[in-house]
């Protein structure tokens, strides 16, 4: 912080000098300073080029800054997680001095005293251990400023990445001072902030598989980690209390909070305050009003068009909330003005990130750790997703006719995606959490996660043309005028915020959250990623129709001229596994409850389970799916599934296989079998059945849906042929599900009960069948199956053998 600014403050001086400071010390430092490259700003930085050092000097100690590290360059992999622009740790930290040592600690903000009495908030500091991030020995004085050498604090390892290699199981790697240094284009000084980039090389053993596949050579690589000392935001922000009701993220520490041991006794010490900027009217009596200072978003330059233009847009969509919660132009995304560092905390940015696979796409912030306040908005888009959402259009449409151009349909729906992705990730920079019941709802919120709306047009045609919604929802409306309305002087900001999740609640906005969805044994019917429509079953049954349509069709024009035919069947997984995230939203119904999170005295109703019925319906529904006439593909895709050529090789993409280089007409049936069956038998659902049934006779318990289960897989009429083939197949799948069940002592002791007594059951009924001597092949399966229990039964450490192949990942990649 330079003394042009503050007259007391800390200063980041940039220096070469002899890390043995002697006598002459003071005199020694300011001379060689003189001679150095300034860079003036909230930490003024001096750049000595002969020795390519760093120096801190500092003359304020004990004055608290944020300080923020981040990956700048990362190494392309989805998987190790390591991408460019990754934020890492937010920190309050402060320079202390004893002697000649100089110490960098950080805060410990999880436990605090919210109190006046400095001896009621010494207790809590001295209770709960602090970080010294670094200690930096003094080299001297110059202008009344502590000089340290930093040089090796900013090539260190700050986002641990040897440390999480290694727990990826890639290797043991290190940092090599010799090949790692100070990137000048990146180190800047501005008034707020200030700037340090440096080259980092790891070394190590590569014994993994994702890491070789994106550097150019595993034994050595090289990063970009960014440093940030950022000035404290001022007074005026007043933290917002976190109401679960809300749809807003929690500050930090697992979303809970912090412990304030100066709460009165009888309030709880948990406090917790909800993420959001810092914005305010120009006129807060207006109902209509500029902001003081409006939410800036700046897309990265390197997103070629169009998708460029369609993030622009989708992120833009966010006005839209602002101006229905009383601002004008309050909310604006531009492009990022050429030579600014998208690393620099005064830009909330949109990065495009390249991967070597499709992934996962972000949306981070720097949020000061004291209030909630949110710094900088930091998305992370992966450039992949657009391209699988091309390829599942191509799937459906089968658009590629002899001679005939490439239309573009599929484009348009990609970049629907991209728009739609622009704005979700945009929202939860913006403090807004997940919300995966808006697609129950129709739509009431860019924070679910969407699945392309496919409609099958008058002449039977699939049309993608409304794949995607466009503008953000009403959910995503209220919950930024609860964050962000700036009310009145002399209004009760806390009462106003409640009549707004009154009227929500009132209106029926339904809210269910990440933790509360993304698992599939967490019970609420409507918390579902990738699902659509108010009524699940429905729109199984929908979706079913509109992969039999694409399946039907599929073949050559899938696929453009001039391309390997084997890459059809990357074209095909999509389609043939249309269903599976609705399959999972119909398994939410089963053994399923409707809850809120409600408050004591707020109106809503706590729990209310699914009705019998509806549960049985979606028993039913999902049975289905395990019939040949779901799980087959049809003859003329098979025939044109050659072996992948030279220069394609297979990937984690594809169906399993165990045919070899052939394809295996088998292994899509086998993942799908797998994918229902993992919902049916999924065991915290299996116990919620239990327990239904045993308050609720009418409601079906899991010994139930185990009958239904083995009525429509073993115990259905066997058929000839290929159908036969796959009934054979859907039958093992379902009796490795169960053996697993059957031989897990963790299991709630009810389950695994049902279970043991479904195998007995099947084995009773193998006897039976055998006696009757049927068709070999049916014959053959029915033996293998007695023996496979017979031997569990004797050796059930065998169990651990007893594997299915891997299903293709789901959403996005790696599930």
């Amino acid at each position: 912080m330079s003394k042009r600014w503050l007259p007391c403050a800390l200063v980041v001086i940039l220096a070469g000098c002899t890390g043995d400071a002697g006598t002459g010390a003071n005199e020694d430092i300011a001379a060689e300073i003189d001679a150095m490259r300034a860079m003036d700003g909230f930490v003024d930085m001096y750049w000595d080029d002969a020795k390519g050092r760093l120096l801190l000097a500092i003359d304020d100690f004990g004055e608290e800054l944020l300080y923020q590290s981040s990956l700048a360059r990362g190494v392309g992999s989805n998987d190790l997680g390591l991408d460019r622009g990754q934020l890492g740790a937010t920190r309050i930290v402060r320079f202390e001095r004893a002697g000649r040592k100089v110490l960098l600690i950080e805060e410990n903000l999880r436990y605090r005293a919210r109190s006046n009495d400095p001896a009621e908030r010494n207790t809590v500091q001295e209770s709960f251990a602090p970080a010294v991030l670094w200690g930096f020995e003094s080299l001297g004085e110059a202008d009344g400023a502590t000089v340290v050498d930093a040089t090796e604090f900013f090539l260190r390892d700050a986002d641990d990445i040897a440390g999480r290699l290694t727990e990826a199981g890639e290797g043991t790697y290190a940092t090599d001072p010799a090949r790692s240094a100070v990137f000048l284009p990146r180190t800047r000084a501005f008034p707020d902030n200030s700037e340090i980039e440096a080259i980092v090389t790891f070394t190590g053993k590569p014994e993994g598989k994702w890491l070789p596949t994106v550097v150019s050579d595993a034994r050595q690589f090289s990063v970009h980690l960014h440093h940030s000392f950022v000035r404290l935001p001022g007074p005026g922000y007043t933290p917002l209390p976190y109401d679960p009701r809300a749809g807003l993220i929690g500050l930090g520490y697992g979303e809970s909070g912090f412990t304030d041991y100066a709460q009165p006794i009888g309030e709880p010490l948990n406090v917790a305050y909800a993420r959001r900027h810092r914005l305010e009217k120009k006129d807060p009596a207006a109902a209509a009003s500029e902001a003081v200072e409006p939410i800036v978003y700046y897309v990265d330059p390197g997103a070629p068009e169009p998708v460029r233009s369609a993030l622009l847009e989708g992120a833009s969509w966010w006005n839209a909330a602002f101006e229905a919660a009383g601002y004008r132009n309050a909310f604006r995304v531009e492009l990022l003005p050429e030579g600014a560092d998208p690393m620099d905390v005064r830009y909330n940015v949109i990065q495009w990130v390249h991967r070597s696979t499709r992934g996962w796409s972000y949306g981070a912030s720097v949020v000061d750790p004291r209030t909630g306040e949110i710094i900088k908005g930091h998305v992370t888009l992966g450039s992949q997703r657009i391209r699988q959402d091309y390829m599942i259009a191509e799937g459906l449409l089968a658009p590629y006719d002899d001679g005939a151009g490439v239309p573009d349909d599929m484009l348009d729906m990609a970049l629907g995606r991209i728009r739609q992705l622009a704005a979700h990730e945009v929202g939860h920079t913006l403090g807004l959490e997940h919300n995966f019941a808006g697609s129950t709802q129709g739509n009431t919120t860019v924070m679910d996660y969407p699945f392309p709306r496919v409609q099958i047009g008058e002449d039977g045609a699939l049309d993608v043309a409304h794949a995607y919604d466009t503008g953000v929802g009403e959910w995503d409306k209220r919950v930024v005028r609860y964050a962000y309305q700036d009310f009145p002087e002399g209004t009760d900001a806390d009462a106003e915020r409640r009549r707004i999740l009154d009227a929500t609640i009132a209106d029926g906005l339904e809210y269910v959250a990440d933790q509360h969805s993304r698992d599939a044994g967490t019970g609420h019917p409507d918390g579902n990623l990738w699902d659509n429509g108010e009524d699940a079953v429905a729109e199984l049954e929908r979706l079913l129709e509109v992969r039999a349509l694409a399946l039907e069709r599929f073949g050559e024009r899938n696929l453009r001229p001039g391309r390997p035919l084997a890459r059809l069947e990357d074209v095909l997984v999509p389609i043939y596994l249309l269903h599976r995230y609705q399959v999972e939203a119909v398994g939410k119904l089963i053994g399923g409850e409707y809850f809120a999170y409600a408050l004591r005295g707020d109106g809503q109703t706590a729990v209310r389970p699914v009705l019998p019925a509806r549960q049985q319906a979606a028993i039913d529904a999902l049975l289905r799916t395990l019939s040949p006439e779901v799980l087959r593909v049809p003859p003329q895709v098979l025939a044109l599934l050659p072996p992948r050529p030279p220069g394609h090789p297979e990937t984690r993409e594809l169906f399993p296989s165990a045919t070899g280089a052939i394809f295996d007409p088998l292994g899509p049936a086998a993942t799908g079998a797998a994918l229902t069956a993992d919902v049916l038998l999924e065991p915290s659902r299996a116990a919620r059945l239990d327990r239904m049934h045993a308050l609720h006779a009418e409601s079906p318990g899991f010994a139930d849906l185990l009958e239904d289960l083995l009525d429509v897989t073993w115990r259905a009429a066997p058929r000839a042929g290929f159908d036969g083939a796959l009934q054979r197949t859907a039958d093992n799948v379902v009796l490795v599900r169960l053996l697993k069940l059957a031989g897990d002592l963790e299991l709630d002791p009810a389950v695994q009960a049902a279970a043991i007594d479904a195998v007995n059951g099947l084995d009773e009924w193998l006897a039976s069948r055998l006696r009757e001597h049927p068709e070999d092949a049916w014959r053959a399966h029915y033996e293998r199956a007695a023996w496979v229990i017979d031997r569990l039964r004797e050796n059930p450490d065998a169990l651990a053998g007893l594997e299915l192949p891997e299903p293709p990942p789901g959403s996005p990649i790696g599930m």
